[in-house]
């Protein structure tokens, strides 16, 4: 039967093959019967050198997008898509030229395609995980004056290279080894769906089909078009922003009182194009959520200045109007990161236990609709890929081995970059990662959802608590949560690229290898990105500026909240949070009760926080970007399917990478030489004065 199948012609392998799918006699399209021809390669041969170079330069470019959208709003969208698409483009320019010049040894195959996306994923990925926008930059003096408590020395920590990139070094690879024993359980055994993984994957088996690669030159043809109007207009914008408050993004849309209270058009590439990848829900809850807090709650609080909090107070005072914006979101986020962390602990237990109960994989509820007594029908795609998978194991003893030395010498160093942060803390924190990174890789199976920043929060609290006020503990919670919160990440990040490397029939072993080398790429490459942010931008961190930072200031103060309590807290803002945190977990458990159809009409808790502390323009933007796709859908379905998330990607590429010559010219002393700003007529007739006098 296989001397048959690969001796199948040419015209024969472009017809659609099908397999049977189960025993009702429904057959669906098989992927693998289309490659059948195409030899896999081994597993050495999938890690080239030029997948690397590509993977370099990518990992580059997506860390500086991923940077900017953590200083600046810290929504983060999946960027998988655009990771294969762009890296497919560059090593089949480079293979077609070859070819041509017939110095071509090896042909670029899907599996390659694989190891550039993981590779590039896990070098940007170190710039979300790695704190740079949260508890990393929250130990800094810049953040730790905006807080009127544990602004003392011992709980601060401002950023330098050295100390950033050994961090990252020693905390970064233990998610890798803590599940990779579990890949054949949570993929195979298990039938996790892992969605981003499956989609990617899909996705990069169409590339490499004829029809794939005509629609990918199309789909790459239209990201580098709107990258370069992103660039042209980051760049045209740069000429106008001389000042503070200076540029288009200050242009009072709605009118003065309407900007004042942070709702504009701030005419962000970036901000259009994140709102055209995420689903139409995000962008609507983040719109609600900036109008409940800017449009209604902050104006009524401000009104009660002088009798719920002092009236002389700065504004960005946590003891003023600022308390109720930041401690407000930071408990609807705890809320609804609580309800999600036990929904999907359920979920992993409930599975769990069906599973050992009937020793059937099948009975999980992602399989609900199988029968528990039937053994399933393997298609030819799941017995090729089952035995691709399988072919080539990493010993487990290897990695256990690696987890407990990465977990020596982390215990043993950590405490010599933050001296608060004890020996025993990080001990007891690599006892229970494990279990925590498989919950987390398991429920990101189940919902695509990664909850690494509710198992950072956990760890924020409870060693922040252990090491006390007295003894450094706010620096000592947000070590721990950059700890805990890099374990579970990688974790979860490495399952899902097993997912894409299983139906591509990329090897394990080249797929951790892969992430191994993007791991450390991305604890180099996103240290110095962050630092040429940090020293380009003297405003960075500061409210109201180009790159505000929210969460650092949000998870700085989660710390000082386990560590001192609510001391701190304004008149009447733990009520408010009381009532916040449990309107979180109501909504979340009627979004679960109405079901799926009816949920998407229910607004997220979590992205409502985030412009309680922010405002609306980022919301704005991104609910004009989801107009834009819902528009091109109603014309066009099909074609705004295909190109909808290359042009998202265009923009939001162009724009971030902008910011690399913006920072060098302001390093270098180069100035925008054009203020422009908006006044209102009262203002504009003062300064008319001012200068005709």
């Amino acid at each position: 039967m296989a001397a048959q199948r690969s001796n199948t012609t040419a015209e024969e392998a472009q017809k659609p093959k099908y397999t049977k799918a189960d025993d009702d006699e429904e057959y669906t399209e098989s992927v693998e019967m289309m490659f059948e021809s195409k030899q896999v390669p081994s597993w050495q041969k999938q890690l080239t050198l030029r997948a690397f170079v590509v993977s370099f330069v990518l990992g580059i470019l997506f860390t500086f997008i991923v940077m900017k959208l953590n200083l600046t709003t810290g929504i983060i969208p999946s960027l998988n898509v655009s990771a294969g698409l762009l890296g497919f483009f560059f090593v089949k320019t480079w293979t077609s030229f070859l070819s041509k010049s017939g110095l071509l040894k090896q042909p670029f195959t899907r599996q390659e395609n694989t190891v550039i996306q993981t590779c590039v994923v896990a070098t940007s990925g170190i710039a979300f995980s790695g704190g740079f926008g949260s508890y990393l930059f929250g130990m800094s003096d810049i953040v730790a004056k905006q807080s009127t408590e544990a602004n003392a020395a011992q709980n601060i920590k401002n950023p330098q290279l050295h100390w950033m990139i050994g961090f990252l070094f020693v905390v970064s690879f233990l998610g890798l080894f803590s599940v990779v024993p579990l890949r054949k359980i949570m993929i195979i055994d298990f039938k996790l769906i892992y969605p981003s993984g499956t989609a990617t994957a899909h996705l990069i088996n169409s590339f490499h089909t004829p029809q794939g690669a005509r629609l990918a030159k199309k789909q790459v043809k239209a990201l580098g078009k709107f990258f370069s109007f992103s660039f042209a207009w980051g760049f045209f914008q740069w000429f106008f922003t001389a000042g503070d408050g200076c540029g288009f993004k200050e242009f009072p849309t709605f009118g003065l009182e309407a900007h004042r209270n942070k709702f504009f058009f701030d005419f962000s590439a970036t901000y259009v194009g994140v709102g055209m990848i995420c689903p139409y829900l995000i962008n609507v809850s983040l719109l609600l959520g900036a109008i409940l807090s800017w449009g209604i709650m902050w104006p009524l609080i401000e009104d009660r200045k002088g009798h719920w909090y002092p009236a002389d107070l700065s504004p960005n005072s946590l003891n003023g109007l600022q308390g109720y914006k930041v401690f407000i979101a930071i408990a609807m986020i705890l809320g609804d990161g609580l309800y999600n962390f036990l929904k999907v602990l359920g979920h992993t237990l409930f599975g769990l236990f069906r599973q050992i109960r009937m020793k059937k994989p099948e009975t999980l509820p992602v399989e609900a609709g199988q029968s528990s007594t039937e053994t399933p029908y393997l298609s030819y795609d799941d017995e090729r890929r089952t035995q691709m998978f399988l072919k080539d194991q990493i010993p487990t003893w290897f990695a256990v081995a690696g987890y407990v030395t990465v977990a020596i010498i982390s215990a043993a160093t950590l405490p010599h970059i933050f001296q608060h942060l004890k020996w025993y803390h990080v001990a007891v924190i690599y006892v229970f990662a494990p279990v925590l990174a498989f919950c987390n890789a398991y429920g990101c199976g189940l919902t695509d959802w990664s909850l690494a920043s509710t198992y950072g929060k956990l760890a924020i609290f409870t060693i922040g608590a252990w090491a006390g006020a007295s003894h450094g503990g706010v620096l000592a919670g947000l070590a721990a949560c950059g700890v805990m919160m890099n374990i579970v990440s990688t974790a979860s990040d490495l399952m899902q690229d097993f997912k894409t490397g299983y139906m591509t029939l990329a090897s394990p072993r080249s797929m951790f290898v892969s992430q191994i080398i993007g791991t450390a790429m991305g604890c180099v490459i996103s240290p110095c990105v962050f630092w040429l942010f940090y020293k380009a931008f003297n405003n960075l961190g500061v409210p109201g500026s180009e790159y505000p930072a929210p969460y650092a200031l949000v998870y700085r103060n989660m710390s000082i909240l386990g560590v001192e309590g609510f001391s701190a807290l304004p008149k009447n803002c733990l009520k408010l949070c009381y009532v916040f945190f449990i309107a979180a977990i109501v909504v979340n458990a009627i979004r679960d009760a109405v079901g799926k159809k009816r949920a998407k009409y229910i607004p997220l808790p979590m992205a409502m926080a985030i412009p309680f502390y922010l405002g609306g323009y980022f919301a704005i933007d991104m609910c004009v970007g989801s107009l834009i796709l819902f528009v091109w859908q109603k014309l066009n379905k099909a074609k705004a399917d295909a190109f909808g998330p290359a042009v998202a990607s265009g923009l939001i590429c162009g724009d971030g990478i902008w910011t690399l010559p913006s920072s060098i010219l302001a390093l270098v002393g180069i100035n925008p030489p054009i203020c422009m700003k908006f006044l209102s007529r009262q203002k504009n007739a003062k300064v008319d004065g001012f200068l005709g006098s």
